[in-house]
């Protein structure tokens, strides 16, 4: 029997192409990076900063490429494994080297191992959504995600360093502070493979319908996260993180207020997916 050939999509590729970039870039961002660390420090500095923006801006393209593949029906078998390698390089590759090249000088054995498990768990973690949604037949298009996604953890590693570049400015290294990465790329990794549910933000799109104070809302964080945007994604991505902690322990009612502010509903729990 002849194997059919998989349709490609032109925008939901485009993005996920964007997002392999992205994360392609920021990994020779890094390493230009390291190779600059001992003779100039503050062109170092420059390129770690240029990386953390294409790790961003591989979050962005994410974001996007699922909401077209959805908005379009074209949600397919080879965008689903297409974006998964996408995100293996632009969220496990490229945090996982910056944190490695960051704390390298102390730690340097600890640091590889380190990094290694960060990009283990996140490869494992896209093999076992790809997985389960093999067994469905099909994509899932559940709202809330099982353990911590890895875009996001990516986004957090890459908003808190950015954060902490902030806070060394003029300086040549990062100081102490640098020394939280590492335990928060093996904290990751476990939150990752955690059972903590996560919104999923799938039903999300261009044709949500939000009330005119929840739009201004939404409106005015934007605007005051751009103006702020040193420290302002790093808070963003934490509140996303604990949210899932605490979760648990907050009443239907109140998950689904908070999660209606987002443009979703909490699910029942037997239409949790894992990612």
């Amino acid at each position: 029997m002849n194997e059919q050939p998989s349709k490609i999509y032109l925008l939901p590729n485009l993005m996920t192409a964007g997002n392999l970039f992205c994360g392609f870039t920021a990994t020779l961002k890094i390493l230009e990076g390291a190779l600059l660390q001992s003779a100039n420090a503050d062109l170092a500095a420059d390129r770690f900063h240029e990386a953390i923006w294409f790790i961003l801006g591989a979050f962005v393209f994410d974001f996007l490429d699922g909401r077209l593949a959805r908005l379009g029906g074209h949600d397919t078998v080879f965008g689903r494994e297409f974006d998964s390698l996408a995100d293996i390089v632009s969220f496990g590759l490229a945090p996982a080297l910056m944190v490695y090249r960051v704390v390298l000088n102390e730690f340097p054995n600890a640091c590889w191992i380190i990094a290694f498990v960060y990009l283990a768990c996140g490869a494992l973690r896209l093999a076992r959504f790809n997985s389960a949604a093999a067994a469905h037949n099909g994509p899932n298009h559940q709202n809330t995600f099982t353990g911590f996604p890895i875009p996001a953890a990516a986004g957090l590693i890459a908003s808190i360093t950015l954060f902490l570049l902030w806070l060394a400015e003029g300086e040549h290294h990062l100081g102490n502070w640098r020394f939280v990465l590492p335990p928060l790329l093996l904290f990751l990794s476990f939150m990752m493979f955690s059972r903590f549910q996560y919104p999923s933000f799938k039903a999300v799109n261009w044709k949500t319908k939000k009330s005119i104070p929840r739009f201004l809302a939404i409106i005015l964080v934007l605007i005051f996260t751009l103006l702020n945007y040193e420290w302002m994604p790093a808070v963003l991505f934490l509140a996303y993180l604990l949210y899932g902690v605490v979760r648990p322990w907050l009443s239907r009612e109140w998950q689904r207020e908070i999660e209606e502010e987002i443009g979703e509903e909490p699910p029942d729990e037997a239409a949790e997916q894992t990612r």
